[in-house]
C-alpha cells in the first residue's frame, strides 16, 4: 500500500508511514523453519545443553527444569512466568545476546489469554543496574514498533549498512536506565493476535506485563519507574499511567487468590512530540505551517494559510463534542476531519511533515526515513528472530497501517489524553514534554500550549514561566529551551516543557547528545538548565 497523508494514513502521531500491510498470522514451525539459520550461529538456547532440554518434549509442552517452569514453542525454548493475579496473562522469556552483549537482555511474549501477544526487549543498564531506574519506552503510530525507537533512536545499538548489522550508540539511553522496549499495540512489530483498538484496553495490558516482569525480575521492582515514549504515546501513556495509578490504589487488597500485586514505583512520564489534547494541538497546525521556525508556506497571510485557519473552527467544534460525548459516532468524524483538512494540503508541499528540514519523495520511499526499511531487513534475519524467541515465519515490520485504521475508527486519538494526568501530577508523578522544533506532525507549540493549560497544583507557576536557555552538560552546546513549574530551581521540575533545536520528530535521532543529556537529568530529577 503506497503511502501518502491521505484520509486512512494520516492520523496523528504516526512515527513513520506504513509502506505496505502484511496480514499477521500465527504460524506453526517444525524443525524445519531454522533451515535459513546459519549453522554458526548458535544462541544459548539451541547450544547443546538446551537442545537436550528440548529433546523428546512436544510443542506448546510444559515442564520444570532447576526449579523454573519452561515451555517449547515453535520449536523455541521459553521460561514461563504466571502469576496467580492475572489468569489470563503469563510471560515467555528468553535472553538473546544482541545489540549490546556487555549488560543482560531478556526478550520474549506477554501472552494474554490466547488471542494477544506482546513482544518486548529489555537491557540492562550499562552503568549501575541495581541502582539505575527502570525506564519503558513505546513508539507511536499507532502500530509502529518500539523496535524503531531501539535500532533508529535511542536503544544501544544503532542499524547500520542498510540492514546488515548494527553498530555500538554511546548515546544510548541505557547508558542510564534499564530499559524495556515494548511493541504494543497487538501486531505492532514483533507483537500478534487479536488487535486493540483503544488505549486504556492497552494500557492495561501494559499494567499486566509490569506485575509479571517483576515477578520474574523482582530486582528492577524497587527501582523508580519511568514511562517513556514519543508521538502516539502521548495517548498512550497517560493510560498507562493511569492504570498503573488505579493498580497501585489496588494494590493492598488481596487478589481471589490472595496474592498481593507489587506497587509500581512510578516517579515521572516522559512525552515526545506527542499528540495528548487535539483540541488545542489540532488548532496550532496553521500556526506552525505559517509562523513556525521552518514555514511550509512562504507567506503567512496568503491563500494556504488563510486556508488552513479557515478550518479550525470546525475542527474544534467536532473535537469539543467528541470529549463530552465519548462516542465514536463523534470521534471518528472529528478525527477524520480535522486530519484531511489540516493536514492534506501539508502533504502536497513535498516535505517531511516529521523534519520539514527535508524533502520527502513518498514513491521512492514512502517511510522518509531508510533506516526504517533497515530495520525491517535486519529484524527479519532468521538469526535475530531465532535469538529473539520470535517465531522465524513471522513478517516484521516496521509500522502496521491496520492496527493506525483500527485505532482511527474508533476514535481513539481525538479523545483528550491529558485529562488522565491532572489527579497523577497533583500526586508527585513528574511530567516531562518535549518537542524538536523542526516536527509538523506533532509541533512544539501544540505541545507547550496543551502543557499550559493543563489543571494541575503546578498550572499557575508553569503559565508564567519563563523559557530558560538549555546547555548541554558536555557539550557546552546551546540544545533548546526550557521551562519548568515546581522543585523551586534545586530540581528538574513536577511539570517541564523542553523545546529541542535542530529536532524533528525523533529527537534522539537528531541530536542524541542533547536528548540523552536531558534524559539524564530528568531520571535525576536535576535541574535542566544548570
Amino acid at each position: 500500500m503506497k503511502a501518502a497523508l491521505s484520509l486512512l494514513s494520516v492520523f496523528w502521531g504516526v512515527q513513520v508511514i506504513a509502506r505496505s500491510l502484511e496480514p499477521q498470522a500465527l504460524f506453526q514451525v517444525d524443525e524445519n523453519s531454522l533451515a535459513g539459520v546459519s549453522s554458526n550461529f548458535a544462541p544459548q538456547w539451541l547450544d547443546a545443553s538446551k537442545q537436550a532440554i528440548l529433546k523428546g518434549k512436544k510443542n506448546l509442552e510444559k515442564w520444570y527444569h532447576d526449579g523454573r517452569e519452561f515451555v517449547k514453542q515453535n520449536e523455541l525454548l521459553y521460561e514461563l512466568v504466571s502469576h496467580p493475579a492475572f489468569d489470563e496473562h503469563q510471560l515467555r522469556v528468553t535472553e538473546p545476546d544482541l545489540c549490546d552483549s556487555s549488560v543482560k537482555q531478556y526478550s520474549g511474549y506477554l501472552d494474554i489469554a490466547d488471542d494477544k501477544h506482546l513482544f518486548f526487549w529489555f537491557f540492562e543498564s550499562r552503568n549501575s543496574p541495581s541502582t539505575d531506574p527502570l525506564v519503558l519506552w513505546l513508539n507511536g503510530g499507532p502500530g509502529c514498533s518500539s523496535s524503531t525507537g531501539l535500532l533508529f533512536e535511542l536503544g544501544p545499538c544503532s542499524i547500520a549498512n542498510e540492514g546488515q548489522n548494527t553498530t555500538f550508540n554511546k548515546h544510548s539511553w541505557t547508558n542510564s536506565a534499564n530499559m524495556i522496549f515494548l511493541d504494543q499495540p497487538v501486531n505492532t512489530g514483533f507483537s500478534y493476535g487479536s488487535s486493540v483498538h483503544t488505549s486504556p484496553l492497552a494500557g492495561k495490558d501494559v499494567y499486566a506485563f509490569f506485575q509479571l516482569f517483576l515477578t520474574r525480575f523482582p530486582e528492577y521492582s524497587k527501582l523508580p519507574l519511568h514511562i517513556s515514549g514519543e508521538s502516539y504515546a502521548g495517548t498512550y501513556l497517560p493510560n498507562v499511567a493511569q492504570a498503573i495509578w488505579e493498580g497501585n490504589k489496588r494494590m493492598r487488597a488481596p487478589s481471589r487468590r490472595g496474592a498481593r500485586l507489587r506497587k509500581l514505583n512510578l516517579e515521572s512520564i516522559m512525552i515526545g512530540n506527542g499528540i495528548t489534547d487535539p483540541y488545542v494541538q489540532m488548532a496550532s497546525v496553521p500556526d506552525y505551517a505559517c509562523e513556525g521556525p521552518y514555514p511550509l508556506f512562504s507567506d503567512p497571510q496568503g491563500k494556504e494559510c488563510t486556508t488552513l485557519r479557515s478550518k479550525v473552527p470546525t475542527c474544534q467544534r467536532m473535537l469539543k463534542s467528541c470529549y463530552s460525548r465519548q462516542s465514536r459516532l463523534v470521534c471518528v468524524p472529528a478525527l477524520l476531519y480535522c486530519e484531511t483538512q489540516l493536514y492534506g494540503p501539508l502533504a502536497q508541499t513535498g516535505l517531511n511533515l516529521y523534519d520539514v528540514r527535508k524533502t520527502c519523495d513518498r514513491e521512492q520511499n514512502s517511510l522518509c526515513y531508510e533506516e526504517m526499511n533497515w530495520i525491517e531487513t535486519w529484524m527479519n534475519d532468521p538469526q535475530v528472530k531465532v535469538a529473539l524467541g520470535v517465531d522465524p515465519s513471522r513478517k516484521f515490520s516496521s509500522c502496521n497501517t491496520a492496527v493506525n485504521v483500527g485505532f482511527a475508527f474508533q476514535g481513539d486519538g481525538a479523545h483528550n489524553s491529558a485529562e488522565l494526568l491532572s489527579e497523577l501530577v497533583d500526586g508527585g508523578v513528574r511530567l516531562l514534554i518535549y518537542a524538536g522544533n523542526a516536527d509538523m506532525m506533532c509541533n512544539y507549540m501544540g505541545n507547550e500550549q496543551w502543557l499550559e493549560v493543563l489543571e494541575s497544583s503546578f498550572q499557575a507557576e508553569f503559565a508564567v514561566a519563563k523559557a530558560i536557555p538549555w546547555i548541554t552538560a558536555k557539550g557546552d552546546q546551546l540544545a533548546g529551551t526550557v521551562r519548568s513549574a515546581g522543585g523551586h530551581g534545586f530540581t528538574a521540575g513536577n511539570v517541564s516543557f523542553v523545546t529541542v533545536f535542530e529536532a524533528g520528530h525523533m529527537v534522539p535521532f537528531d541530536q542524541p547528545e542533547a536528548a540523552l543529556d536531558m534524559f539524564t537529568r530528568w531520571i535525576s530529577n536535576t535541574p535542566l538548565t544548570s
